[in-house]
C-alpha cells in the first residue's frame, strides 16, 4: 500500500471494511476488539520502557491509574493517527481510549490479573477468527496487512457505531462504495489465482 494511502481515511476503511462486510462478524468485532485492545494494554504494561522515558505515575483511584508506559505511548500514537484520518471521530474516540488505558493500567497492578487478561485476550482472538471463518468466510485483514489491521480495528469499530447513529452519512455511503469495489477486486484476484492454479495442475 502506498504511503499516501496510510493517511487516507477512505483507503484505510475500505481496506479494513472489505474484510468485515458480514453483520455478524462486525458485531463480533464490536464486542471483542475493545477487549483485545484493553487486554493488550494490561499485558504490555508489564514491559519496561526505555530509560529516556520519564517515570510518571498517577493513581486516581483503585480502578483508574496512569503510567507513562508502553500502552500509554501506543495509545498516544493511535490517537494521533486517528486524528489524521478523521479528526471529529477521533475526538469522540479519545475518551474511550483514555478510559481503556487508565482501567487497564490499574487492573494490571492486581495479583493474578495479568494472567486473567492473557486468557481473555486469547479467547477474544479466537472469537475474532471464528467470526471470520464462520460468518465472513474469509481470512481476517491481518493476514494481508497485520499492522494496518491491528491499528485500524478499534477505530473501525468506533466509526461503525458512529455511522449507525447517523454520523456523516455521505462519508458512510462513500466508504461503503469503496468497500464494494475492494471486495470485487479481491474476489477477482482470488478467481484469477484459482483459474491459474487449475491450468497449471
Amino acid at each position: 500500500m502506498p504511503i499516501s494511502q496510510l493517511f487516507d481515511v477512505n483507503s484505510q476503511l475500505a481496506f479494513y471494511g472489505a474484510y468485515h462486510s458480514n453483520k455478524i462478524n462486525v458485531l463480533v468485532h464490536m464486542i471483542f476488539v475493545p477487549l483485545i485492545l484493553w487486554t493488550s494494554q494490561v499485558l504490555l504494561s508489564q514491559f519496561p520502557v526505555p530509560s529516556v522515558v520519564p517515570a510518571l505515575h498517577y493513581e486516581i483511584n483503585d480502578y483508574l491509574a496512569f503510567d507513562l508506559n508502553i500502552p500509554a505511548i501506543l495509545a498516544g500514537l493511535y490517537i494521533v493517527y486517528y486524528f489524521i484520518l478523521e479528526p471529529v471521530a477521533a475526538l469522540f474516540y479519545t475518551p474511550q481510549m483514555i478510559l481503556s488505558l487508565l482501567t487497564a493500567t490499574a487492573y494490571s497492578k492486581g495479583s493474578g490479573n495479568v494472567s486473567n487478561a492473557g486468557i481473555l485476550h486469547a479467547l477474544s482472538w479466537i472469537a475474532q477468527f471464528l467470526g471470520h471463518g464462520l460468518a465472513e468466510k474469509r481470512a481476517p485483514a491481518l493476514v494481508d496487512n497485520l499492522l494496518g489491521a491491528v491499528v485500524l480495528a478499534p477505530f473501525f469499530v468506533h466509526l461503525e457505531i458512529l455511522f449507525g447513529l447517523g454520523y456523516r452519512p455521505e462519508m458512510h455511503k462513500r466508504i461503503n462504495n469503496e468497500i464494494g469495489k475492494e471486495i470485487a477486486r479481491i474476489r477477482k484476484a482470488q478467481g484469477d489465482e484459482k483459474r491459474a492454479a487449475a491450468k497449471s495442475s
